[in-house]
């Protein structure tokens, strides 16, 4: 079964205004994404350290919530370190709960 995919382009550049929008606006659509399919990536925008915190606490939340399905983040720097990143957890059947960073040159 494949993956399903949730992208977030855009996300405030306050983490605490970003957590709060993620959970008003994206939370549902995760949940939904979850039904019919073994596993789900969060594609969030790249974005400063302190934003790391409350992504990862929410990818391992939904994670323990959906078990046995697999919930993981990548934090993007783009749509080809994005696609290598996606297409990696696909054959990693035993990662979950983990926040992963691509970027460019990576």
């Amino acid at each position: 079964m494949a993956q399903a995919v949730l992208r977030m382009d855009a996300l405030p550049d306050s983490p605490l205004d970003a957590a709060a929008e993620f959970h008003e606006t994206y939370l549902a659509q995760a949940r939904a994404a979850l039904h019919g399919t073994d596993a789900l990536v969060l594609v969030f925008p790249v974005a400063p350290h302190p934003h790391r915190a409350w992504r990862l606490a929410a990818v391992q939340e939904l994670a323990r919530e959906a078990a046995p399905a697999r919930v993981n983040g990548v934090e993007a720097g783009g749509d080809e370190a994005a696609a290598a990143v996606l297409s990696w957890l696909e054959g990693a059947p035993g990662v979950t709960g983990q926040l992963l960073t691509a970027a460019p040159g990576r």
